[in-house]
């Protein structure tokens, strides 16, 4: 999960054969609080953009009782210029793939391939952060 810009917020190893609405509500609910204002840290984002494998009533019921707006086209629609802001997530996703151990898995245990993971997200969040300086 990324924000608006493409910054890795929260990544997750999850097994080949697990759908995809099954993981949308943990990766939400662990998304750290992001201070800035004064007073209390937002703890949700407004909104989450996501493809047509993340269609559900369920998920979608979940995320309005949080407070988040749900922007996920329905399946068999057409996905009505999403493309424009899924586009960060997509090169977030091929900065990844740049890390050769996060392009080929070859750890068998998913715990060394989370670290892996995690050590990816917080690179590319150094170079972000090191080229705005």
């Amino acid at each position: 999960m990324t924000d608006a810009t493409g910054v890795p917020l929260v990544a997750q190893v999850t097994a080949a054969n697990e759908h995809d609405v099954t993981t949308a509500l943990p990766l939400v609910t662990e998304i750290p609080a992001v201070p800035g204002k004064p007073g209390r840290p937002k703890q949700y984002p407004d909104s989450l953009v996501a493809d047509k494998a993340f269609d559900c009533k369920a998920l979608r019921g979940l995320l309005s009782w949080l407070g988040i707006e749900p922007h996920i086209p329905k399946r068999g629609e057409h996905e009505s210029g999403l493309g424009k802001t899924r586009w960060f997530i997509e090169r977030t996703l091929s900065w990844l793939h740049q890390f050769r151990r996060l392009r080929i898995r070859w750890d068998r245990k998913s715990n060394i391939h989370q670290a892996f993971l995690s050590l990816g997200a917080a690179m590319i969040c150094y170079r972000l952060w090191s080229n705005t300086i």
